[in-house]
This record gives structure tokens, C-alpha cells and sequence, in this order.
């Protein structure tokens, strides 16, 4: 059984103007930063030995930060754990694609299935190569709505539920299955 911490990276611009990243990469700024200095805070004395994140550099920064403060070895970086290919949706306000096609899948984006499935096998994967040393996964928005919602068998998140950046969500992994050990999701009202 592997534990696992996933923190979603730091804020960038295009977070601040509330617009979908997707695979665009997007580099932090000054205010995702100081969130990942925070949430490296917030897992001080959580035993965590590995830290791994996706091969954006949003999520390499976010996990180089986190790693320094820890003290952990330099960060993997795994394909398997960027975000969702958004397709036509990319770049567009959070909004405006949430309007034109509510929450499902995005024309030449990648489906909710794909994702799953590729998400899962990156978990697998990080698993693997870290045994049962407790790791620190740093990834993106909808990678971890994706693994929320599997891991709940779709009762997380709930609507209105976002992952915000930096947010650190902490599940177990026995390599065919995800359970969430904590949530830490942000309920909007806008």
C-alpha cells in the first residue's frame, strides 16, 4: 500500500484569469509560489519521503519548491500525470467552456475515460517505483477531480467542489485500488 499526497501546482496567470490550461504550460507566478511554500508547510511532519509531479513545469516548479523545504531528493517527473488535453477548450475562460459544454467531454480534447485510465496507469506507475514509501504527487485540477471522482465512485467532487492550487488531497493506493484518506476541496458559490 502506497500513501499518497496530491497537491495540485501553484497558481499561474492564466489560474488568476480563470482560464482552462489544460496542456498549454503555463509557468507559476509569484502568488503559486508562495502556494506551494504553503502547502509544503502543510505537509511538515507527514513522513513523506518521495516527491514526484507531472513533466509540466507548473508542477515541477511547485514540486521543486516543496521538496526543498522538505528536504526530499529532486522530483520525478512523470508524463502520465499532466492535465486533461482540453482540446478546442484551451485557453478559453473556465466559464465559456463549462457553458458550451457543460462538464463532459471537449471536441479533440480527451475524454473523461481517456483520462481516467491514463491517470490511473501514472498512479500505478508511481507506485511502483516508490513501493510503500509515503509520496508527495504534484499534479493538476482535473488529474485530481479525476482521481477524487474514482476513488468516491463519483460522490467527490461534489458540484460547486474545486481543487484550488496548492490544494493537498491524501489517498491510499494498494495497487488496483484508490481510497481518499482527506479531501481538501473548496466549495464555490460564484
Amino acid at each position: 500500500m502506497t500513501l499518497l499526497a496530491l497537491v495540485r501546482h501553484g497558481q499561474t496567470d492564466w489560474n488568476a484569469e480563470r482560464r482552462v490550461q489544460g496542456r498549454t504550460d503555463i509557468p507559476l507566478n509569484d502568488i503559486g509560489r508562495a502556494q506551494a511554500l504553503t502547502a509544503a508547510e502543510n505537509l511538515r511532519g507527514g513522513g513523506w519521503t518521495r516527491i514526484v509531479s507531472s513533466s509540466l513545469g507548473r508542477a515541477r516548479e511547485t514540486a521543486e519548491i516543496i521538496a526543498g523545504v522538505l528536504g526530499l531528493p529532486a522530483p520525478r517527473a512523470y508524463s502520465g500525470l499532466v492535465e486533461r488535453d482540453y482540446g478546442v477548450g484551451e485557453g478559453t475562460l473556465v466559464a465559456d467552456l463549462h457553458a458550451t459544454y457543460g462538464h463532459g467531454d471537449v471536441p479533440g480534447g480527451e475524454t473523461t475515460a481517456e483520462l481516467a485510465e491514463r491517470v490511473l496507469a501514472a498512479i500505478a506507475d508511481v507506485a511502483a517505483d516508490t513501493g510503500d514509501e509515503p509520496t508527495v504527487v504534484v499534479a493538476h485540477g482535473g488529474v485530481i477531480r479525476e482521481l477524487l471522482r474514482l476513488a468516491t465512485a463519483g460522490e467527490r467532487p461534489r458540484p460547486g467542489e474545486r481543487v484550488e492550487n496548492a490544494a493537498v488531497n491524501v489517498f491510499r493506493f494498494d495497487g488496483d485500488h484508490l481510497v481518499l484518506q482527506s479531501a481538501d476541496l473548496t466549495t464555490q458559490y460564484a
